[in-house]
């Protein structure tokens, strides 16, 4: 399997002409979100917070997800090292695709979805790293950019633990000028907006175990530092419409969800044997 960087090169991604300005939700009629919630995506760029799973149902996730770790932990990783998820282990590949996350997701991108992104983001406690503000867009090889992030939570992620920050509406002002981040800011990326607040309003997406928010690829966000004696871990589930092309092989991650992909660009591999 092709082993994706997380944080492709900005070389391979300058020889790339996309399309990095936000696309409404064209959804007028949504079945699981409310009308009003449509338009807060598209006025403030996110959607917090809608509850998935319940108690129990999350537990069992999050039990999953310790056995990941531990083994990530093991092979020499670290709590950031589980991505590209859903082509290695069959239980990631069924959240990706969980009739309950996709309805929520169809009611911002249409009936056509494609799931093209997993990856654990696990703060663990003390651990000292932080995210600084940024767009998920200028990190991908994808365009137009219409893709949407559900970042689930596996473990209560509130104030305390370092939950992950929005800047409302800063996704109206279109792919924003970045440097690259000094090894003192100690960023789990390399990408950091100046004066990133003059763009948006602070908004903390606290979440419960079990519960998501969607939020656009243009969408400044961002998390501090987890100086608590908590983890947090959220897993990031990404998705977009088979009309996006993607650069750099990374239509070999999407799987159609819904709809058709006419031009076959999207691989849609099969569910993966491991679980």
């Amino acid at each position: 399997m092709t082993d994706f960087k997380t944080t492709p090169d900005q070389a391979d991604l300058a020889g790339i002409e996309r399309d990095l300005s936000f696309h409404p939700s064209p959804v007028t009629d949504p079945a699981t979100l409310t009308r009003e919630q449509v338009d807060h995506f598209n006025e403030s760029g996110y959607v917090r917070p809608l509850t998935i799973f319940n108690e129990i149902e999350i537990a069992g996730h999050r039990a999953y997800f310790d056995r990941l770790l531990e083994q990530a932990l093991a092979d020499g990783g670290d709590s950031y090292s589980i991505s590209t998820a859903h082509l290695k282990y069959g239980r990631v590949y069924d959240l990706l695709t969980h009739p309950r996350i996709v309805a929520c997701v169809k009611d911002l991108l249409g009936p056509e979805v494609v799931g093209w992104g997993s990856h654990f983001f696990c703060k663990m406690p003390g651990d000292g790293k932080r995210v600084a503000w940024h767009q998920d867009a200028s990190y991908w090889p994808l365009t137009p950019s219409k893709a949407v992030t559900c970042w689930l939570a596996i473990d209560d992620a509130d104030t305390q633990n370092a939950c992950m920050r929005f800047l409302a509406g800063s996704h109206h002002h279109g792919h924003l000028t970045w440097r690259k981040s000094s090894p003192e800011e100690h960023n789990t990326l390399d990408q950091s907006v100046e004066n990133a607040e003059q763009y948006g309003t602070p908004v903390d997406n606290v979440l419960r175990a079990g519960e998501c928010s969607l939020h656009t690829d243009l969408l400044l966000h961002g998390s501090e530092a987890n100086e608590s004696d908590r983890r947090r871990c959220g897993l990031t589930l990404r998705y977009t419409t088979p009309d996006v092309r993607a650069g750099m092989d990374w239509n070999q991650k999407g799987i159609l969800i819904s709809g058709s992909d006419s031009d076959g660009h999207w691989a849609n591999p099969p569910r993966p044997e491991t679980e």
